[in-house]
């Protein structure tokens, strides 16, 4: 088939996509439950044989300009994976780089609907491999499977899909071909104009640890069909998920008789820092990075040649005033802290709770009181160790034992962390949620990011002082989700400005099966751009149109 071919085949896809972006209505071209009933009986068994003969082998993925192998991953299950990929190395840039741009000529010729074409068939074949990814999610960054299969599979692939609508609709904008005429003294001057879109040379992605498909694959995807090659550099952590999103790219590209060296794996030993010299090269005009502030930083204050896109560290609030269902309130927050041990960019950090307390539908609740109400619900949650294993997954690094020892000593302890045995992994390394009690003068501690298992319970004077607090944490640390829990319209308006004026997207009264952590993709904007903890939101059309230009060619009419 040609690319154009896998454009009429993928067509309704597409169209459900570019329907659902313009009406923010629920949306997923990509089933997100693993059921036999809906993916066929045996495709989970057969998933996990796929990734298993990865184990110990070396991945069948070429990269120019490669310096032997290299393996770096570690299971947070403690999964013996020894998988070898080629090794990148500063020294092979130049060659990685020179091959990236052979193919740009044929993949600008292809054009908005070829390159799109591509696109939807790697997203099908990366979803007919949905089994074997999630597996290797859940053995790269801790994830617990099923959620690996969700959020690392289906929900990727949605928000893949996404980016791939915005682009195609913002390259859509243009026609390829217009006649220009401008009535003048006798004949009017005719002229023949052509427009091109044109990618901007070579894009980098920079993966992350805990999410490495769903944090890549958006600007992955956004930089593919506006025209650019693309360099994957996964974390040294989590190799495997990108390694197979690039082995498939690379199959679509070479079968639809594109240079495969459009999309390559750069993949580095730990410690090699090969993301700094890659991001400077002039060659590279688009950089993703998904990870701390301090690189994320670096990235925009240094490679100037370059758009880039960060998503980075956050202090997540939720402000709580009043309630109508406490002990909705406790479950929906007790869910949110325990989902994959925190280890998310838009778990909940600060709960900033008035000192005298608040009113809920069981009547005044004390500080302590709301305290040991969440408590109780993650104690519920987390109690049963086979049970708690599928919420909690695997911590991803030994950087997050190390904040969450550190955690307790900042002050009263509402919810001692524990370790749990896991009863199929008994070398994985998991840990319950810690709650810690601050008071308001504690700004030190919650006024900047401890990722992981560590929220704290912050004692304010009213709920005006909480309300203040969000909106100056915000302001200088950035965040990526923010909530509020109140019975007041005057309360939720003040909440609704705060969260304006310093662009964090807000969630109200959340005490059902939708909590703050979670965004759904066609629907809700991840991040937003408008606070220090991203410059750019998954997605919108700020996101897909600076990774491609319009060039003109005109010319009279004869």
């Amino acid at each position: 088939m040609t690319s154009t071919d896998w454009l009429a085949a993928h067509r309704e896809r597409l169209d459900g996509a570019l329907a659902a972006i313009r009406t923010r209505g629920y949306y997923s071209a990509f089933p997100e439950s693993p059921s036999p009933r809906v993916y066929g009986e045996t495709a989970a068994a057969d998933g996990k044989t796929a990734f298993e003969a990865h184990l110990g082998t070396t991945y069948p993925v070429e990269t120019p300009g490669a310096n032997g192998t290299v393996s770096s991953e570690q299971s947070p299950y403690g999964l013996e994976l020894n998988v070898q990929y080629p090794r990148t190395t500063e020294s092979g840039l130049d060659e990685l780089l020179a091959a990236a741009q052979q193919g740009l000529t044929g993949w600008r010729n292809a054009g908005p609907d070829g390159r799109v074409g591509v696109a939807l068939e790697i997203l099908d074949r990366l979803h007919q491999r949905v089994f074997e990814l999630a597996n290797a999610v859940q053995h790269t960054s801790g994830q617990a499977f099923v959620m690996a299969f969700q959020a690392g599979g289906a929900h990727a692939l949605d928000r893949a899909l996404e980016a791939v609508a915005y682009a195609y609709e913002e390259m859509s904008r243009y026609p390829a071909e217009a006649t220009w005429e401008k009535p003048a003294k006798g004949d009017p001057i005719r002229m023949t104009k052509n427009f091109t879109v044109v990618g901007r040379g070579v894009a980098l992605v920079i993966g992350c640890n805990t999410f490495p498909t769903w944090n890549s694959w958006p600007g992955l995807f956004a930089s593919l069909v506006t025209g650019n090659a693309v360099v994957v550099k996964p974390h040294p952590l989590a190799v495997l998920p990108l390694a197979m999103t690039v082995e498939v790219c690379r199959e679509v590209l070479a079968e639809a008789g594109l240079d495969p060296n459009l999309v390559t794996l750069a993949a580095e030993r730990p410690g090699d820092g090969l993301a700094k010299p890659l991001a400077e090269r002039p060659e590279v005009k688009v950089i993703d990075f998904t990870g701390g502030s301090e690189f994320g930083e670096w990235l925009e204050q240094h490679a100037t040649q370059a758009e880039v896109f960060t998503e980075k560290a956050g202090v997540n609030a939720v402000v709580v005033d009043s309630t109508d269902s406490f002990k909705a309130l406790c479950n929906n927050l007790g869910f949110t802290l325990s989902l994959y041990s925190g280890q998310m960019c838009t778990t909940t950090q600060n709960i900033f709770v008035p000192a005298g307390g608040i009113e809920t539908d069981e009547g005044h609740k004390s500080f302590d009181e709301v305290g040991a109400g969440i408590a109780a619900s993650i104690g519920k949650l987390t109690g049963d160790d086979a049970r708690a294993v599928e919420l909690l997954g695997g911590i991803v690094n030994p950087a997050v034992i190390s904040r969450l020892e550190l955690a307790p000593e900042y002050g009263d302890v509402v919810l001692a962390s524990r370790a749990v045995k896991h009863p199929q992994y008994e070398d994985a390394v998991v840990r319950t949620p810690l709650v810690v009690a601050l008071d308001a003068k504690d700004e030190e501690v919650f006024g900047r990011e401890c990722f992981g298992p560590v929220s704290f319970l912050i004692r304010t004077a009213d709920t005006a002082e909480s309300l203040d607090l969000f909106r100056r944490t915000v302001a200088e640390g950035g965040a990526m989700t923010a909530g509020v829990y109140s019975t007041s319209a005057d309360v939720l308006d003040q909440a609704r400005d705060a969260a304006l004026d310093v662009g964090v997207a807000l969630s109200e009264n959340l005490t059902g099966q939708v909590f703050v952590n979670q965004s759904a993709a066609f629907s809700d904007f991840h991040g937003t751009g408008a606070n220090p903890a991203s410059n750019a939101t998954y997605t919108d059309g700020a996101y897909v149109a600076s990774r491609f230009r319009v060039i003109q060619s005109r010319r009279h009419v004869v």
